[in-house]
């Protein structure tokens, strides 16, 4: 298949081929046929791409806080390579597209294959979107119409806010696409509306739908104008669909509103507003969300749970369905909004038509190409190499941030022979498998498992899928490398288990490495140095300021990511296994809850270790302190010495003869050493970096530790 892409860090937007995904629960895979580009969004897209860095830290000041704010806790160099990686992270272009079912997902209700369907998937041959992001498209709707469908119902949610009702005057500012399919909308609602906008030729398809019109580039007061419109009683309500740094707009529509009159922004302005504005005539303003109800909650989007018909009357979904009885009913014109068709194999040009046209509204993007031609799983990418099996032949798992940031160059750095990467969706398996050098990229995972050619899967996807993959990859017979947690629940650790005790038993002991790196930080390796010299019990004092999370994080959630005491905490469960030496032997934990001001969560709470040795250990998980104070910090009390070591850049030493400090200018938590460790007992024949009993002993007191909390 084929998708349009857009380099943030050149801005160059370009068509890159990549596996199909394969179709997953609650979804639906779609082969389109034709899909719009977004002359607002993807535009502004573009030109944020093109600029340089200075002019976009402009554009995003309170990313470039945060910037800020990481230079000052983890240093320069780290904070450079985020910064570098994450513009270098291509995204996906578009939201309106239409096609046919080719593919339905476990859970899905009223689909069939073959069904036209508009969705929000973009620019893509083939695209994959969960079901309740899909709508059917009627009998008498062309493809063609049915493209404006998710742009249209963004333009609804807004009307939907403002609340409209017969006969009601109301002002669209900024008639672009969005707009003029707004003016439509508010017109079948039975309201009187007046376009404002600096172009003419779009106010003058304003007035073809029955809008009045104001061009303020020809010297016309939008106040004056909407003052008169509203017969001098003053405007019901405003929906801005403009998009501009200017805060007039929201200004000017303060000021042509009745007493208790709405303002909806839709668009995007700037939001520098005079109290007073709004204060006399308590005017209400909101900030419409996409689609509508359901847009980025996962619980409706990924899981496909659809709000109650009788408490939710209008969801993301159902704003589409509304669109397309409009549309089948002839009530919404989008023909007359079309300014060009391209082929999608020519859809480099149409995003250069769409920079130069100011003027364009409805561009076009038509999938010409046989369906059954676009459902290949893999991509060769390079030619294939020599390898050499005695050492790892790696295929990857996973392909985000975290995989192409640092551990695909790490084991690459390492000596690994990168072979196949494999990803749901398949372009990020393209984008890094030609940024690294892999042979393959694929959506079929289980064909890249059963490859006799990969000796090495390393595994760096979202953690409720790391144990299925660590044990597929034990019975297939590969060396595993998976990133942390081995498993979420005791159910998957078991299925581990028994996965490593029969290939065990069967006479082979698969090397299964969790990726706890930071034993393998240096820093840490000269507090293990220091350590081990002393025979008396230590005490331990693990703080992690790990900052807040949404709670709709898929880390949150504990079916996906375990939540962030079994995701992240285990980090230090580890280490202070690792440093002690000895068992655990006892674990407590405490959560913070239970109060009005604070949400009952698991991210706030104390978990006490102790150990065979005598040692003991408490492990601080916050995310409520502030970004200033050291991400993470140790401090390691033993026989009248202390060590101190803050965001594995500074090492200080108290007490200790010959050692006083051990510090770096940039952080290292020990990921290259981890990777070369691993791949180094490979290819040397050696055993696991980390015992298997030590890892499977972390993933248990990770879980114990999170159904303590839970209890609570």
């Amino acid at each position: 298949m084929k998708q349009l892409l857009q380099n943030l860090n050149s801005g160059e937007t370009y068509r890159e081929e990549s596996p199909a995904p394969i179709v997953s629960d609650n979804c639906l895979l779609i082969a389109s046929s034709i899909s719009l580009i977004s002359v607002g969004t993807e535009k502004m897209l573009v030109d944020f791409g093109k600029s340089n860095y200075l002019q976009k830290a402009k554009q995003q000041p309170e990313k470039v806080k945060m910037v800020i704010d990481k230079i000052k806790t983890d240093g320069l160099f780290t904070t450079v390579d985020a910064v570098r990686s994450k513009l270098a992270q291509p995204i996906p272009l578009g939201y309106s597209n239409a096609g046919t079912v080719v593919s339905v997902g476990n859970n899905v209700v009223g689909y069939k294959v073959g069904d036209r369907v508009v969705s929000n998937g973009p620019h893509a041959d083939i695209v994959k979107v969960p079901a309740n992001l899909c709508a059917k498209i009627p009998d008498n709707v062309t493809d063609e119409s049915a493209a404006f469908t998710v742009i249209s119902s963004i333009g609804l949610q807004g009307i939907r806010l403002a609340k409209p009702t017969l006969g009601e005057a109301f002002v669209v500012t900024g008639v672009g696409l969005i707009g003029l399919l707004t003016v439509q909308l508010l017109r079948a609602h039975g309201c009187r509306v007046l376009a404002i906008d600096y172009d003419e030729s779009k106010l003058e398809l304003a007035k073809s739908f029955g809008a009045e019109s104001c061009n303020p580039g020809k010297g016309e007061n939008p106040v004056e104008k909407a003052h008169a419109f509203s017969r001098g009683r003053g405007i019901d309500a405003v929906i801005i669909t403009a998009s501009t740094k200017s805060s007039d707009p929201v200004s000017q529509a303060a000021q042509m509103c009745r007493k208790r009159g709405r303002i909806v922004l839709v668009g995007v302005t700037g939001l520098e507003l005079n109290r007073s504005d709004f204060y006399e005539k308590e005017i209400s303003f909101q900030v419409s969300c996409s689609y509508g109800p359901g847009r980025y909650d996962s619980e409706y989007e990924e899981k496909g749970n659809d709000y109650p018909f009788g408490l939710v009357r209008w969801t993301e979904q159902r704003n589409f369905e509304a669109v397309l009885d409009m549309m089948s009913a002839g009530i919404i014109d989008v023909q007359s909004l079309i300014t060009k068709h391209f082929d999608f194999d020519d859809a480099v040009n149409a995003y250069h038509f769409l920079s130069t046209e100011s003027s364009a509204l409805g561009i076009l993007l038509k999938y010409k190409s046989d369906a059954s031609s676009r459902m290949i799983t893999d991509v060769v990418l390079n030619s294939a190499p020599l390898y050499e099996a005695s050492k790892p032949i790696v295929g990857f798992i996973g392909g985000g941030n975290y995989a192409s940031r640092v551990l695909i160059p790490f084991f690459k750095s390492a000596g690994a022979q990168l072979h196949t990467i494999a990803t749901a969706g398949g372009i990020n398996a393209v984008v890094n498998g030609k940024k690294f050098g892999f042979l393959n990229a694929t959506t079929d995972t289980q064909s890249m498992i059963d490859n006799s050619e990969i000796n090495t899967l390393a595994v760096v996807t979202r953690h409720h899928s790391h144990a299925k993959f660590v044990g597929d990859g034990i019975r297939a017979g590969k060396n595993i490398f998976v990133e942390k947690p081995l498993a979420i629940t005791r159910e998957q650790l078991q299925s581990v288990k028994e996965a490593y005790n029969s290939a065990h038993n069967a006479g082979y002991s698969p090397r299964v490495m969790v990726g706890f790196n930071r034993r393998f930080a240096p820093q840490i390796r000269k507090m293990k140095e220091l350590l081990d010299s002393q025979s008396e019990p230590k005490s331990f004092i693990m703080t992690m300021n790990a900052g807040s999370l949404p709670d709709v994080h898929w880390t949150q959630d504990t079916e996906v990511g375990g939540g962030r005491i079994i995701g992240e905490a285990c980090h230090f469960i580890d280490l202070m296994r690792y440093l002690t030496g000895s068992e655990i032997v006892s674990i407590q934990a405490l959560r913070m809850g239970d109060t009005p001001a604070v949400k009952i969560t698991e991210d706030k709470a104390t978990i006490s270790l102790g150990f065979k040795d005598g040692s003991f250990g408490t492990i601080h998980y916050f995310s409520n302190g502030s970004s200033l104070f050291p991400k993470e910090r140790i401090e390691v009390f033993v026989a009248g010495r202390v060590l101190q070591l803050d965001n594995f850049r500074k090492l200080t030493g108290y007490g200790w003869r010959g050692f006083s400090k051990f510090n770096l200018w940039k952080q290292d938590k020990g990921q290259k050493a981890c990777a070369d460790a691993f791949l180094r007992s490979i290819s040397e024949g050696k055993s696991c970096p980390i015992p298997i009993d030590e890892i499977f002993e972390v993933a248990e007191y990770s879980i114990r530790a999170a159904e303590l909390l839970r209890e609570q």
